[in-house]
């Protein structure tokens, strides 16, 4: 900090660096779900909600966004894929693919 109680230009990257990093999702003007945007740095919640709409819909892209705090979430790992879906492949009636379909039904 500068005698005037200012932070200088290395005490705000090395606050910045300790604030929680913060998952940003954006739901499109013409989507239904959410999209991931991109990563920021940030205190709170509230100010990671503000940072967000700043950086990502500049230009009113977005109509909702959600910022989830990166260490809150759990994901499965990409090596891993074979092993952790393994169950769901053995379930055949969870595809409907033998089942006569009659001729006159149009949308299924």
């Amino acid at each position: 900090m500068t005698e005037a109680g200012t932070p200088t230009s290395s005490g705000t990257v090395a606050a910045e660096r300790s604030w929680p990093l913060w998952e940003v999702f954006v739901r499109p003007k013409r989507g239904l779900s959410h999209v991931h945007a991109g990563s920021l740095h940030a205190p709170d919640a509230t100010m990671a909600l503000r940072n967000a709409r700043d950086v990502y819909t500049r230009r009113q892209e977005g109509v909702s966004i959600w910022v989830v705090e990166a260490a809150s979430i759990t994901a499965s790992s990409p090596g891993e894929k074979d092993s952790f879906f393994d169950p769901a492949a053995d379930k055949v009636y969870r595809h409907p693919t033998f089942y006569d379909v009659p001729d006159d039904v149009e949308y299924l």
